[in-house]
């Protein structure tokens, strides 16, 4: 390839709507403007009601407030290019602009995760020591349970940026997907990608990895002390409590595998597979965790109706 074009590719990438198929492109953008908004409406809506409400100013839901707003993050992080492709058929994005899209969706990924685990640690609480949950997870040490997610997710992800930035891409600058991802523009590069593809392994292995087993040591311990308890009625409370959380959970990781395992096994699979599961993980989360506690929840299910009724009654 002459210098040229090697020069073109190294400041900017062609981002991909429906491989093979950049007709139907348009079709997709009001599909994912729904989505988008019912993201918003539905995180949104989450937030007005925690902040509103007296009664949910419990760690349980100062912690549904984190997710939510994560969740937004996360969103946030994809729509600009996902607006590009889809609404303007415009799917070049320079060189710095993909890093920086690159490292959001990567940190709030992270954070998401994290959340997560400090959810799972949160109902370990409840169940465990409910006479002293509210002491013991006072809106101050919430308050550092956040920082805390959130520097880690930074620290991780900060080094993901430069390694991109390293390697000379000279070959074609077409990336898979709708928006920037590192293992991604990496495999565009000219040159060894050893080490890039050694960090993120680490990363994925120290943060989604342990934050999954700790989530599922934390139900072990969880399920041993409800089956402690001597009442069948206090049993079957204890465990709805957990079910909102349980489903965030899924939601999060059944996904991610999904990616993972099509990643690695999958490649004789259709473009459009990978691109789907990968829309999946990335925007399905965000919509669906505000309705799943909107349902399981009954103090948010209790005051999203009284909203409404007071509204209907008003008209």
């Amino acid at each position: 390839m002459n210098s040229s074009a090697s020069h073109v590719n190294h400041h900017s990438f062609i981002l991909t709507g429906i491989p093979g198929m950049p007709d139907k492109n348009p079709c997709m953008a009001f599909p994912l403007g729904f989505l988008y908004t019912m993201t918003l409406l539905g995180n949104g809506t989450i937030l007005a009601i925690i902040k509103v409400d007296r009664s949910l100013h419990e760690p349980m839901y100062y912690f549904l407030s984190i997710l939510a707003l994560t969740d937004v993050g996360l969103s946030m992080s994809t729509l600009p290019s996902m607006l590009s492709i889809f609404w303007f058929n415009a799917p070049k994005v320079p060189f710095d602009a993909c890093i920086t899209q690159m490292f959001f969706i990567h940190s709030f990924g992270v954070v998401e995760s994290g959340v997560l685990v400090s959810m799972a640690f949160d109902r370990f609480v409840a169940i465990r020591d409910p006479l002293h949950y509210a002491s013991i997870l006072t809106p101050g040490i919430i308050g550092k349970i956040g920082i805390a997610v959130i520097f880690r997710a930074v620290c991780v992800v900060f080094p993901v940026p430069f390694l991109i930035k390293r390697l000379p891409f000279c070959h074609s600058n077409v990336l898979s997907h709708s928006y920037c991802l590192h293992q991604d523009a990496m495999r565009l590069a000219c040159a060894s990608t050893r080490v890039n593809s050694l960090y993120g392994l680490i990363v994925v292995i120290f943060t989604l990895g342990f934050d999954a087993l700790i989530i599922l040591f934390s139900y072990v311990l969880i399920l041993k002390t409800v089956l402690g308890i001597a009442s069948r009625a206090e049993r079957l409370k204890a465990l709805n409590t957990c079910l909102s959380h349980i489903c965030a959970v899924l939601l999060f990781y059944v996904p991610l595998i999904g990616v993972t395992m099509i990643h690695r096994f999958g490649k004789h699979l259709s473009p459009v597979v990978h691109t789907l599961m990968a829309n999946t993980y990335l925007l399905l989360p965000p919509v669906l965790n505000p309705v799943v506690y909107s349902v399981k929840t009954k103090q948010i299910q209790r005051r999203i109706t009284h909203v409404f009724q007071r509204r209907k009654n008003r008209v």
